[in-house]
């Protein structure tokens, strides 16, 4: 039986490719997406995620509109890794299916009240959307059967040297999420960077024919980190979040209770890891197998690339 995810998210280069595993694995249901303003503009991502669902051919699952802006404090946005479109190098069809009429929040609580213990919830943007659900319904943090974030880190952060960007952009709603009474599996900067689309990755990928050359080598090689003499390669972040989901096999994780720093001065949206706590809150991955990841990946991705042909 395929796991019913439902995904909130702001594409986003890796939010696409997490898009495209979660519409292309036969273990998993895509049941719906919701946007939030973070990597862009809530526009922007929201006709992104419109865009790919046609593209990719998933037209019956509704899409509905979020959080333009965080519970409080400034907006950012991550434009100067993603391009202003927030697809990079891609360039899609102007989406013609119209999102869906209610708001992300009554989409989210909607549809996880529907089918209590069904939805695996992944968010892979800032966690608005999500904060403001459960506070119009906190009982969507026991009718869930999971909740994985892509997100924080338990060594240093990338929007800040003490912050990742999805929790830096919002880090009230982060608190409120990581206080809610769930576990959250929280797929942080620590484990994400393991997973590059290195040299070789891209190789491989570029051998998938017109799904390769339309969308994901224009994702894949957008972004290059120009001050990392090492660098071979995007994170793919959020992939590795859907992944989870449904191959938590190729991860390796503990037990932590992870906090949101809301206040500090260098350290907002920090999040505060303790692995010897014996009041948990969180599931941290923390190593990955990588050839395992890619190989899996790469499959679900050689499936929808056969439906491109």
């Amino acid at each position: 039986m395929p796991k019913k995810i439902l995904l909130d998210c702001d594409p986003g280069l890796d939010d696409a490719r997490a898009l495209l595993l979660a519409h292309g694995d036969p273990n998993i249901d895509l049941v719906g997406v919701t946007t939030v303003g973070g990597n862009v503009g809530l526009s922007r991502t929201t006709r992104n995620a419109l865009a790919l669902r046609e593209y990719l051919r998933f037209e019956t699952v509704p899409v509905a509109a979020g959080a333009a802006r965080p519970l409080s404090g400034e907006t950012r946005d991550a434009s100067h890794v993603h391009g202003e479109s927030g697809l990079g190098a891609a360039v899609l069809p102007e989406p013609t299916l119209a999102v869906d009429p209610r708001p992300a929040v009554d989409f989210l609580v909607e549809t996880i009240r529907a089918a209590p213990g069904a939805i695996h919830l992944v968010a892979t943007g800032p966690l608005t959307n999500i904060a403001l659900a459960l506070q119009q319904e906190p009982g969507i943090a026991r009718w869930v059967a999971s909740f994985t974030i892509m997100g924080g880190s338990f060594t240093r952060g990338n929007a800040t040297p003490a912050a990742e960007f999805n929790i830096y952009a919002d880090p009230e709603a982060a608190r409120i999420v990581f206080d809610a009474d769930w576990q959250v599996v929280m797929v942080g900067l620590d484990l994400t960077l393991q997973a590059q689309a290195n040299s070789a990755v891209v190789e491989r990928l570029g051998r998938l024919g017109t799904l390769a050359h339309e969308l994901i080598l224009p994702l894949a090689t957008f972004w290059v980190d120009a001050n990392n003499s090492d660098w071979d390669g995007q994170a793919v972040h959020d992939v590795c979040a859907v992944a989870h989901v449904v191959r938590p096999d190729l991860f390796s994780s503990r037990p932590a209770l992870v906090t949101v720093e809301t206040r500090g001065e260098f350290t907002s949206g920090m999040t505060v890891v303790d692995f010897d706590s014996p009041f948990p809150n969180a599931l941290v991955p923390v190593t990955l197998d990588v050839a395992g990841f890619w190989s899996y990946v790469e499959h679900v991705y050689a499936i929808v690339a056969g439906q491109h042909a």
